[in-house]
């Protein structure tokens, strides 16, 4: 009885790994993949313009 209990909390993580993985992998693309794709390009940009911006005191 003691394999059982020693094998039970790694076949519980995996599944719930497994899970989670299925989970991401489902929710990549569909309807919302131009929107967060968007958003991504945005907040990309606006990193990028603030990196590049002159500052006030001539550095």
């Amino acid at each position: 009885m003691d394999y059982v209990s020693a094998l039970v909390p790694p076949v519980v993580m995996a599944a719930f790994f497994i899970g989670l993985v299925v989970t991401i992998v489902k929710s990549q693309g569909g309807p919302n993949k131009a929107k967060e794709d968007a958003a991504v390009d945005a907040a990309a940009a606006r990193a990028e313009s603030v990196q590049q911006a002159p500052r006030a005191d001539g550095v």
